[in-house]
């Protein structure tokens, strides 16, 4: 008789899964930084600006996301 292969769960890094969604077109979305303090200098529409998502453009840093959590695409 031959063993069954031991399947393995992959950890998901949660702070990389709290920080990131996946929208239905498969496209990685992030918030805006630097909007936690020093908002009385700042102009409306900047302030405007960190309400919004932004996508994650650069290839690297999408292989990196879903590296650190992988069921993010699956569940989302």
């Amino acid at each position: 008789m031959a063993k069954a292969k031991k399947k393995y769960k992959l950890k998901t890094y949660k702070a990389a899964a709290k920080r990131f969604r996946v929208t239905k077109s498969g496209k990685i979305m992030r918030m805006q930084g630097g909007k936690s303090h020093l908002r009385r200098k700042k102009a409306k529409r900047v302030k405007y600006r960190f309400r919004q998502n932004v996508q994650v453009m650069a290839k690297g840093d999408k292989k990196r996301i879903l590296r650190l959590a992988p069921y993010l695409k699956k569940y989302k």
